[in-house]
């Protein structure tokens, strides 16, 4: 322990004690009963049981518009604001919503990607971002895998002249893929799952990322990409959405191919150049391809919304973006991303965040946590450092993050001091906000 002590007053706090044969439970700063999650999109049951159990108020919605969304974050037109909100890929947490949203303490997105949201305005206004990194990434991997058997197989083309009434038994153009090669670009979470499901195939698997990373099984990192487009039957994207990777492939990219090969793309719309894709396949350059994420997408499921140059051609596979869409991976994710909210209300730990520092420090029994989110600018701990003392607060533990922009401060202190530390805290310039957990 360490105490702040200067030549000041002593200031010290002490909770109301309870008789000891009162059963109520010991109280708490802000009640969990008033903690409101507002779920969009069709999030998963298992999430919202998870919030359910923490005693939160939970309001599951398809979708609201813009306007109506705009109301629960301010809590306006008769609706009390709300403390966290869980969105899919549609729902885009722009500047204007998170500046106004005063209450909303962080935002969980159910499903991998995030680039549909203002993460920097996010973290300025203290609220991270947590995501599911991981519980799709089987989902997406054997969806790659039965693309390109079914490519091979020029299954789609067959099932469709069947329903129509054909009948076309060929074998030209079909193959195995066990020794082919498959080229993966981007070796990550996904990209290394496909590397051994192929390989179980008797697929040759060659791989580029930007960084190095550990091969799985007998998969080779080449040093280019344009060595492994020339080399690959199939290719496989599995990139993030970055500037650096957009237009990624292009009409110089799909050239380097060797042709009557593969392209395969469930990373990002913008990854590909559509129209080179497009053309590639009817010169028969390429042998078809896949495309599970497109430069526009529609915001609603229906007919007559989806446009794109690749709709029509041969041995071409186009799915709705539904990489991740199983039961399992929405399951899971329900899991990951609910856990992670929780953690965050009742613990302030940030681990998972995409936008913020990471903090996993378990509380201190006994303790009152305060959680302070605030400028990175020179100075600020000396400010945080004197008001603590001028608290005369006695600290059990503490730890800092930061990045950028932002820092935070997580510190178990001796409860009798916390209320104050709060206020002396809040008073400083460079506080973005400021809550006591007990």
């Amino acid at each position: 322990h360490r105490r702040c002590l200067r030549n000041k007053r002593t200031v010290s706090h002490t909770l109301p004690t309870r008789p000891m044969e009162d059963p109520s439970p010991k109280p708490v700063r802000f009640p969990k009963n008033k903690i409101r999650i507002l779920l969009l999109e069709n999030i998963h049951e298992v999430a919202v049981r998870a919030f359910e159990a923490q005693g939160f108020q939970v309001e599951v919605k398809v979708a609201l518009s813009p306007d109506e969304l705009l109301a629960r974050i301010e809590g306006t037109n008769g609706h009390e604001p709300i403390h966290a909100i869980g969105v899919r890929s549609k729902t885009a947490m722009t500047p204007e919503l998170l500046k106004k949203a005063k209450r909303l303490l962080c935002v969980g997105c159910f499903c991998i990607g995030t680039d549909n949201h203002a993460l920097e305005v996010a973290a300025e206004q203290a609220i991270p971002v947590f995501n599911a990194p991981f519980s799709n990434t089987r989902s997406v991997a054997e969806l790659i895998i039965g693309q390109i058997i079914a490519l091979s197989r020029q299954l789609v083309d067959r099932s469709t002249e069947c329903h129509n009434g054909g009948w076309y038994k060929v074998s030209k153009g079909c193959c195995e893929v066990r020794a082919k090669t498959l080229g993966i670009i981007g070796y990550g979470h996904v990209g290394s799952q496909v590397s051994v499901l192929a390989e179980s195939l008797g697929m040759r698997v060659v791989y580029f990322d930007v960084i190095p990373k550990l091969a799985l099984g007998n998969a080779v990192q080449l040093s280019s990409m344009a060595e492994l487009l020339s080399t690959s039957n199939y290719v496989t994207l599995h990139v993030p959405q970055l500037e650096s990777t957009r237009n990624l492939i292009t009409e110089t990219q799909i050239n380097m191919m060797k042709r009557g090969s593969y392209l395969l793309n469930a990373a990002r719309g913008d990854v590909v150049d559509i129209d080179a894709f497009a053309a590639a396949v009817r010169s028969g350059h390429l042998a078809g391809g896949t495309a599970d994420v497109f430069p526009q997408e529609p915001k609603k499921n229906g007919d007559n919304l989806f446009e794109s140059p690749m709709r029509g051609l041969k041995n071409v596979i186009l799915t709705p973006h539904i990489g991740g869409s199983t039961e399992e991976a929405q399951e899971a994710i329900g899991v990951e991303v609910s856990n992670a909210i929780i953690k965050f209300i009742n613990s302030g730990i940030t681990y998972g965040t995409v936008n913020f520092p990471e903090i996993d420090i378990a509380q201190r029994p006994g303790t009152h946590r305060l959680l302070n989110v605030h400028k990175n600018v020179p100075g600020v701990l000396s400010k945080i450092n004197t008001a603590l003392c001028d608290a005369d607060v006695n600290i059990v533990q503490q730890q800092l993050g930061t990045n950028e922009s932002i820092g935070y401060l997580v510190v178990d202190m001796a409860s009798e001091s916390s209320e104050l530390a709060l206020s002396k805290i809040k008073e400083l310039d460079t506080s973005i906000r400021t809550r006591v957990l007990w």
